[in-house]
């Protein structure tokens, strides 16, 4: 297991900074805490609590983000308690204690998609906060325990989890009325049962999905104009749909911007029309004299 690290994430917000780590936290869902009789069962966050300028902890999948009282700026204090967070995590100790033994009230319905081989089923408790593609069981196995259950199923062929939703891609041998019944109490009861949907982020250096972007920024100032447009006006109609859309790159010379498509949205038989008609229109309409084309790479 890869050594844990924190880094740093500033917010939109200024009392607000985000400590993300390079390894899963808690298995699933996200909670909130106001104070440190809030966090009883959440140890790392009742130790938060005692910092003096700690307003609010909230803790998700793979980060922690901490809300400030205006005693004191984020600049004297960060490095500090990134510092706390990583030697808390790296000694092992318990995050949050997740209840295990009661079922979780949960939803999961099934939608179709513009993709015929893909259905889309959404559910009522928060997945992830980083997308996750798998598209044979190997790669299910290093990232996803949920990922790799549901490639028991012969028909699968194909899973993509994101926020709330999972999109699964079948194989032609079976029609989705068939068996979306099936996937969707398989998905509900693995969710009621609270266990763990990922354990692991991929790693960049081993993807070959290639969904981990570059930081915005890190980003050139076009490039991050790109990510921020694709994020606020593209993302939540393909969301909407089962699928994803994630900045590859931007050439500044060729003014050629690459994309990846991901869960239902690759392989679409629309997504072609839906690129070009859509977001190559809405990137050059937005970004005047800097984009010719946008290429789209299946993910």
């Amino acid at each position: 297991m890869s050594e844990i690290s924190i880094s740093i994430q500033n917010t939109n917000n200024d009392t607000i900074v985000k400590f993300a780590s390079n390894t899963i936290l808690i298995n699933g869902g996200s909670y909130e805490y106001n104070n440190i009789d809030d966090a009883k069962n959440a140890p790392l966050a009742q130790q938060l609590f005692h910092l003096p300028f700690v307003k609010k902890v909230f803790v998700t999948a793979n980060f922690i983000a901490i809300q400030k009282f205006d005693i004191v700026d984020w600049a004297d204090v960060q490095e500090e308690v990134r510092e706390q967070i990583e030697a808390y995590l790296q000694d092992g100790n318990l995050v949050v204690k997740e209840e295990t033994t009661k079922k979780k009230a949960i939803e999961v319905y099934a939608e179709v998609t513009p993709n015929p081989s893909v259905m889309k089923f959404g559910t009522t408790q928060s997945l992830t906060t980083t997308d996750v593609e798998c598209k044979n069981i190997d790669e299910a196995n290093e990232t996803s325990p949920l990922a790799q259950a549901l490639f028991h199923f012969p028909f699968v062929k194909e899973v993509f989890i994101s926020e709330n939703y999972i999109s699964i891609t079948k194989f032609e041998m079976v029609e989705w009325n068939e068996i979306h019944p099936e996937i969707r109490n398989f998905i509900r009861n693995y969710l009621q049962e609270n266990k763990t949907i990922i354990k692991q982020l991929p790693k960049e250096e081993t993807s070959t999905k290639e969904i981990t972007q570059t930081p915005i920024e890190n980003l050139d100032e076009t490039s991050a104009k790109i990510v921020s447009i694709l994020d606020e006006y593209i993302k939540p109609a393909v969301a909407s749909d089962g699928g994803n859309i994630a900045f590859r790159s931007y050439d500044p010379e060729s003014k050629v911007v690459r994309v990846i498509l991901q869960g239902a949205c690759s392989g679409c038989p629309s997504s072609t029309i839906t690129l070009k008609n859509g977001i190559e229109t809405m990137l050059k309409d937005m970004l005047p004299n800097k984009i010719n084309e946008v290429i789209a790479i299946n993910g």
